[in-house]
């Protein structure tokens, strides 16, 4: 068995073990409760809240599709704005609830960008900036939260800080590693056989610019949906939603279903019930990630059957 094959197995099995351990440990929160306790909290959730939330939600969606507008100004080529909508949000939609974002977001990509005439090398790019970007906007706001609002990791996710402050620490740095670069360096790199040139100084900061209000709609998502008494201030929930959707990440489980919420779980502040914050979660789910999905899912079939209908005719 080569190192490569090996390597799978073990991510594939971390994975599967963390997903284990946070069924566990939403089931020993809860133990106390049952499900009516859990569906009564997502009947509390205020309607006005559950609508700004949706709103939020349409909106971060539409900021994504700003990466693949940036990744075409980065290669250079012209593409419909419409085309480029379509394509990013059923490529974010899909990819944030199934996981995998590399593969299923590429190979929807692939698939739609070619039927506009897209070339195989320039979609190659475009997954890579947007991935990039997707990291770098992760690492910008992560840094910032986690030095604004240094909280304690659980012992569950089993890293080597107490606190997220050096992560912090460490994502800022490569962050402005990032910049520097783009700012300085404007010569081709070639890293494993493949050629890579920073964007330039303005795009990169756009990428950051974006990113940093994708990510504080999504944080708003769920923010908004948690009971409105909550002691915690918008900022100080945003370190706890990021801990938890890179613990989530990390676990190569799809849509970090299961991870996600434990870790969420275990950092609300007591005076949020176990029933509370789970039914927040749910809500949350539909919202950001079933609602989107299913509107992508319905665009992306009735695509497909408008291609075969002209194939026919």
């Amino acid at each position: 068995m080569n190192r490569k094959r090996l390597s799978q197995i073990s991510l594939s099995g971390f994975g599967l073990l963390l997903f284990a351990l946070s069924l566990w440990t939403i089931n020993n929160e809860l133990r106390q409760h049952n499900l009516s306790d859990v569906l009564r909290s997502l009947t509390e959730i205020p309607s006005n809240r559950l609508f700004i939330a949706i709103g939020c939600s349409i909106g971060g969606y539409l900021v994504l599709t700003s990466y693949d507008f940036l990744a075409f100004r980065y290669i250079r080529h012209s593409l419909p704005p419409s085309a480029i909508i379509f394509t990013a949000f059923i490529s974010h939609a899909i990819s944030n609830s199934v996981g995998f974002a590399l593969l299923t977001g590429g190979a929807i990509r692939y698939r739609l960008y070619s039927n506009w005439g897209v070339s195989v090398g320039a979609i190659a790019q475009v997954i890579a900036f947007e991935n990039l970007s997707f990291w770098l906007g992760l690492f910008a706001v992560s840094g910032i939260i986690f030095l604004l609002e240094p909280l304690t990791i659980p012992t569950l996710l089993n890293l080597p800080f107490v606190s997220v402050y050096p992560i912090g620490v460490i994502f800022l740095i490569l962050v402005g590693a990032y910049l520097l670069g783009s700012y300085f360096y404007h010569q081709p790199l070639r890293i494993r056989g493949q050629t890579f040139s920073f964007p330039s100084f303005r795009l990169s900061l756009k990428q950051i610019g974006i990113s940093l209000v994708d990510w504080g709609l999504a944080i708003a998502v769920l923010y908004l949906l948690l009971p409105p008494s909550i002691p915690l201030s918008y900022f100080g929930f945003a370190g706890i939603y990021l801990l938890a959707m890179i613990a989530g990440i990390v676990s190569n489980v799809p849509g970090g279903l299961g991870v996600f919420e434990t870790v969420i779980l275990l950092l609300l502040p007591s005076e949020v019930t176990a029933p509370a914050g789970l039914g927040s979660l749910i809500a949350y789910r539909g919202v950001y990630y079933i609602l989107p999905l299913t509107v992508a899912v319905v665009l992306l079939g009735l695509y497909e059957i408008n291609q075969r209908l002209k194939a026919r005719s």
